[in-house]
This record gives C-alpha cells, sequence and structure tokens, in this order.
C-alpha cells in the first residue's frame, strides 16, 4: 500500500487529469519511472484509488456480485448468487472509505460529512449508493452498494431460469398488452425492479412511456422520458419528491406511467392517475403478500388524503389497480410467487407456481 500511496501522490503533485481514460495513458510511463517492478494490476489500483472506490472497485466490476457491504474497514462482504461471502479485501482506515465515497458522490452534487452524515446517490452505472457516517455508523463508515446487473432480456429468461412458468409469463405478456394496471410487490432484493424492466418491454414502441424513480434503475427502449427526484441539499432547499414527480408526469401526455418504488405520499397521485386513464401503468411497493401490498398503498395514501376516508381509498384503490405481481425469493433463487386479479371486493389468484 505504500508504493500505491506513493505512486498516487506523484499523480496528484503532476498536472495529470483525474479522470480514468486520462490516468489510463500516463501510468504506463509513470510506472516505469518509479516503480519498474511493480507487480501486475498496480496501474489499476492507483486509478481506482483517484478516481473510482478504491479497494472494493474490482468488486463493482464483478458481474457475479449484485452488493457490495462494508461494515467497517476490515470487514467487507458481497452478495453473490445470493449468498454473503466475506471478502479478504481491506481499507486502511475509515478516513479512506469517507474518501472513496465523496470522490463518487462530488461530481452528482452530493455531500458526505457531519453535517451531512448519510447519502443516497445513483452511480453512473445504475447502481445505488447508501453511505452512512460516524456517529450514526458506531463502528466507522458503513456503504452498501446495489449494483445495476440487467442479465435478461425478456419474460422468457424468466421462464428459462425457473422464476415463473410459461403459463404465468404469457399471463404477464398479455395483461400488459392489454392495458392492465399492475402492481409488483415483493420484499428487498427479490427482482421487483427486474420484473418491471421485463415487463416494460412488452409494451409496443409506439407509447409514450414516464418512469419516476427515486434513483434511475429502470432500462426501457422505445418513446421513453425518465424523471427521478432529489433531496434536499445541506441547507434543506431544492427537494423533488416522488409526489412532485408524479404531477409532473401527467402533464407530459404519458400513455403508460411507471413507478419504480411507491413508498409515501404519491401513492395517493398515483391511484388518481391510475383511475383518470392511464391504464398499463405499473409500479412497485414492499410488500410480503397481494394484500399487504393494498393496505400498504392505502396507509401511503391516507397520509396525505385530507377529507378522504379509508374506504373511498380503498375503493379507488381496487379499482385502479387490475394485477398484482407478488415476488418472492428462495434461498437464492428469486422467483414469481403468485398473481392475483383485484376485484371490487375480492383478490383472485390467477397463477401460483
Amino acid at each position: 500500500m505504500a508504493l500505491i500511496g506513493r505512486l498516487v501522490a506523484k499523480v496528484i503533485e503532476s498536472d495529470a487529469p483525474l479522470d480514468r481514460a486520462g490516468l489510463a495513458r500516463i501510468m504506463p510511463d509513470l510506472l516505469e519511472e518509479e516503480a519498474p517492478l511493480a507487480p501486475p494490476g498496480t496501474a489499476e489500483t492507483v486509478i481506482d484509488s483517484l478516481v473510482g472506490m478504491g479497494p472494493i472497485e474490482p468488486l463493482l466490476r464483478d458481474d457475479g456480485i449484485s452488493d457490495v457491504l462494508v461494515n467497517s474497514p476490515d470487514e467487507i462482504w458481497v452478495e453473490r448468487d445470493g449468498r454473503l461471502e466475506r471478502t479478504d479485501i481491506r481499507f486502511e482506515n475509515g478516513d479512506e472509505i469517507a474518501a472513496a465515497v465523496e470522490r463518487i458522490i462530488g461530481p452528482l452534487g452530493l455531500r458526505l460529512d457531519l453535517a451531512s452524515p448519510t447519502v443516497d446517490a445513483r452511480l453512473p452505472d445504475g447502481s445505488r449508493l447508501h453511505a452512512t457516517l460516524p456517529p450514526i455508523a458506531v463502528d466507522g463508515p458503513v456503504v452498501a452498494i446495489r449494483r445495476f446487473t440487467q442479465a435478461m432480456g425478456s419474460l422468457d429468461d424468466l421462464v428459462a431460469a425457473g422464476a415463473v412458468s410459461e403459463h404465468g409469463a404469457r399471463l404477464l405478456q398479455k395483461a400488459v398488452i392489454e392495458r392492465k394496471n399492475i402492481l409488483v410487490a415483493g420484499g428487498t432484493g427479490t427482482g421487483k425492479t427486474t420484473l418491471l424492466n421485463l415487463l416494460s418491454r412488452v409494451i409496443p414502441a409506439r407509447e409514450r412511456i414516464v418512469t419516476i424513480e427515486d434513483a434511475a434503475e429502470l432500462a426501457l427502449a422505445g418513446h421513453v422520458v425518465r424523471l427521478e427526484s432529489r433531496p434536499a441539499n445541506a441547507e434543506g432547499r431544492g427537494e423533488v419528491t416522488l409526489r412532485h414527480l408524479v404531477r409532473v408526469a401527467l402533464r407530459l401526455r404519458p400513455d403508460r406511467i411507471i413507478v419504480g418504488e411507491v413508498r409515501g405520499s404519491e401513492s395517493l397521485d398515483l391511484v388518481g392517475a391510475l383511475n383518470t386513464g392511464h391504464r398499463g401503468s405499473m409500479a412497485t411497493v414492499h410488500a410480503n403478500s397481494p394484500e399487504e401490498a393494498l393496505l400498504r398503498l392505502e396507509t401511503l395514501a391516507l397520509m396525505e388524503a385530507g377529507g378522504l376516508d379509508a374506504g373511498t381509498i380503498r375503493k379507488q384503490l381496487r379499482t385502479a389497480i387490475d394485477l398484482i405481481v407478488q415476488m418472492g425469493r428462495d434461498r437464492s433463487k428469486r422467483r414469481i410467487v403468485s398473481i392475483t386479479n383485484v376485484g371490487a371486493a375480492t383478490l383472485d389468484e390467477e397463477y401460483r407456481p
């Protein structure tokens, strides 16, 4: 690590451009001059220390890893094929972790310090990063990165992976084509966003889609307008909420609206949109069953319902949502647990593997 630190200092002292492409051009000459016997991979390590996440950058390039979890400088875990594994990678100290996060979030206009001890960010490849500093994080800076790995291209890939039967895939395809409003429910890491991506690819290319997300992860083709929320800055200003974006979306002449995840008062505006002509829209919600999904949306909508009572909200929900797709996770396997039709008074399960 002393060699890496010395080379990093040399680069900083020079007038070399601090971007990955520029650094890659100068590293061969620098190594020949400063460290001709340096081991293989030294150049990449130096570049990662200057413009990347330092020692965990190779993990972020590994397509087999879905999550990178930094619990402390010497405790770094990854999730691979649905299983957590501890790595032998380490940071020198907590300051190095914080510096790595700041390198990534700085160009995004975000900050991480004592005044703002937590940060959520979308990385250039679409992955999501969350970081927390002490004293909130007791044992040092904590970082969690959910990588964006969209390996599947169609519903047929879900069938091939054993996540749904051929019959279930055709039910979903038919529902999208018939412009049914679909709610995808499930816990963290069950594949809700992946399914939303695959369902969206069934939408005819001529239709205009507006997506609304906290962190833009949906990768859709065709006529797509992407909207992303924004947190408040250090002065508490500039926040753009999902609820505001739902209202913005309605002014953009959408054929369909797709909300990456409903988690707040935007639920009420979304229900209104689904009941006023925007058929074929989709959203996800954290819930462990179709019943819990409806109850969660009802609770979220009531937060901003004003004079509306729970009964009225419940009726609007049941007319707004046609289908609930419940996702689940069994050990390392993500799958569709059920497909349920939403009626005025009942939930009718249409598919279960």
